[in-house]
């Protein structure tokens, strides 16, 4: 009886390790899924999957996250490298030189 019991609480620690793990992990790209519109004339919709599909505009991709911030973004048409920034529902891509920079308002389900 005795052994049942720390194999039982061996298993629940490990269970609740990898729980936390995936939270952990997907913290940082979880902010990113949804629908944003990017600020401008054109007014583009781009929308972050949580399987790392990209949609821009009609054009569809993949993107990966990368060290310090940075996102990969990859379309049948070209392949960039922006740094990330996002405070609520505000994001912001920019190059790595710092300039051009696309900014983006998250939509919210009320505003489709």
């Amino acid at each position: 009886m005795r052994i049942r019991f720390y194999q039982t609480k061996y298993s629940l620690r490990v269970i609740i390790s990898a729980a936390l793990l995936c939270l952990i992990a997907g913290c940082g790209t979880s902010s990113i899924v949804g629908k944003w519109r990017m600020s401008g004339s054109e007014a583009t919709v781009w929308e972050f999957k949580s399987n790392g599909a990209v949609l821009v505009g009609d054009v569809t991709g993949k993107y990966k996250f990368g060290d310090q911030d940075r996102i990969k973004i990859e379309t049948p048409f070209a392949t960039s490298v922006y740094q990330l920034e996002i405070s609520g529902d505000h994001m912001t891509l920019r190059e790595p030189g710092g300039t051009p920079k696309l900014e983006f308002t998250r939509i919210r389900d009320a505003q489709r």
